[in-house]
């Protein structure tokens, strides 16, 4: 017999380790210190920095791919832009940024998105993708103290039987990651705990200083980078550059370190 490439494998092998090592990925994330909920760039860096201080942090994102918009840029041309000092960002996980306008660089979207990812998960952050926010915890002293989850594809279920009851992680902290729908603070809008005032018109100038600058605790248990920022402030958009995202999540990690290190209520 033909000696065979791969070594032999069995097809409920194949599917005992992947059901095995998801289960027990899964049940340790049940409780975190702090859950991000959007792994675009704003997510990602957050992540990255929390895990590599040492954080328990788990990434929730509803598509199937991580990385938001970091993938295509802007109108759908996988270039990403970044104004100083964001590149030193890029620079910082291996991506070469090129001098587009003095303090405006340019990069590859899909590497700087791949990247960013892999520095995520190499400093210890754990990801469940295909899975959608659907509601805060909230304890009787209105606290915010994790997040109710469910399968993304649920909601393609005929309507008739959607009733399917999601599931809920504790955290010390939730960071609202989620970009212009802020889907954390539209959820404590709805109940009167929040008030969002929507994102404004395009002005990259101006956004991406006042997105940086506010981003932060926004509520007990919260805080918010990148683009839900501009969505609860009322900030300007600031279209397909990266550097303010980067930054926010940065300074959301810095945040969150801070208040775990004050002792972050359960």
């Amino acid at each position: 017999m033909e000696k065979r490439i791969f070594s032999e494998a069995r097809e409920k092998d194949v599917t005992r380790a992947i059901v095995g090592e998801f289960l027990k990925e899964f049940s340790d994330s049940v409780e975190s210190d702090v859950v991000i909920i959007g792994s675009g760039p704003s997510g990602l860096a957050a992540g990255r920095d929390l895990a590599r201080a040492g954080v328990k942090v788990v990434v929730i994102e509803r598509n199937n791919y991580l990385g938001g918009g970091f993938w295509i840029g802007g109108y759908l041309m996988n270039k990403v832009t970044v104004r100083s000092p964001g590149e030193e960002i890029l620079e910082e996980i291996g991506v070469p940024p090129k001098k587009a306008a003095d303090g405006l660089f340019v990069a590859d979207g899909p590497h700087a998105c791949s990247r960013l990812v892999a520095a995520a998960c190499d400093a210890g952050a754990r990801f469940l993708n295909l899975t959608s926010f659907e509601d805060a915890v909230v304890r009787g002293d209105g606290r915010v103290a994790g997040a109710v989850i469910n399968w993304t594809p649920v909601k393609a279920m005929p309507r008739q039987i959607t009733c399917v009851d999601p599931v809920a992680l504790e955290s010390k902290l939730l960071i609202d990651a989620s970009g212009h729908d802020a889907v954390v603070c539209a959820r404590l809008e709805e109940r009167g705990l929040l008030k969002t005032k929507g994102y404004g018109a395009m002005w990259v100038s101006a956004s991406e200083d006042a997105v940086v600058e506010k981003t932060g605790a926004a509520y007990p248990g919260l805080i918010v980078a990148g683009m839900a920022v501009s969505t609860l402030y009322g900030l300007p958009r600031m279209g397909p550059t990266f550097g303010g995202m980067l930054l926010s999540g940065k300074r959301a990690a810095a945040a969150a370190v801070e208040l775990l290190a004050g002792g972050a209520p359960r």
